[in-house]
């Protein structure tokens, strides 16, 4: 019997992330910028992948105007004084009288 012990060099990947980013939808269209680089070394190739989230710019000059939409931006009531004169319902509905039967219009 022979035993063979084959060496394999697979791929090896790194991943280095900071900070929050987008995967999905319309937004990261907009706000995801991506470069890929392929560089041949005399081992073989080194690819990279660089994504960039792109911060909201109102102006556009350097990012996407339309904020992201689970953006929630809170606006604080006016206030504003009202004179009750009369307590009233909204919801109450008016009173509508039936009409009177027929035989009764008819004397």
């Amino acid at each position: 019997k022979q035993w063979y012990q084959r060496r394999v060099r697979g791929a090896k990947s790194m991943k280095v992330v900071d900070g929050l980013m987008i995967h999905t939808g319309e937004p990261k269209r907009m706000y995801v910028d991506t470069a890929v680089r392929h560089v041949l070394l005399r081992q073989g190739v080194l690819g990279i992948k660089v994504k960039i989230m792109l911060p909201h710019d109102p102006q556009g000059k350097v990012g996407p105007k339309k904020p992201l939409p689970d953006h929630v931006s809170i606006v604080e009531p006016k206030e504003v004084e009202r004179k009750i004169e009369q307590p009233y319902s909204e919801l109450a509905e008016k009173v509508v009288e039936p009409a009177p039967p027929m035989s009764m219009m008819s004397k």
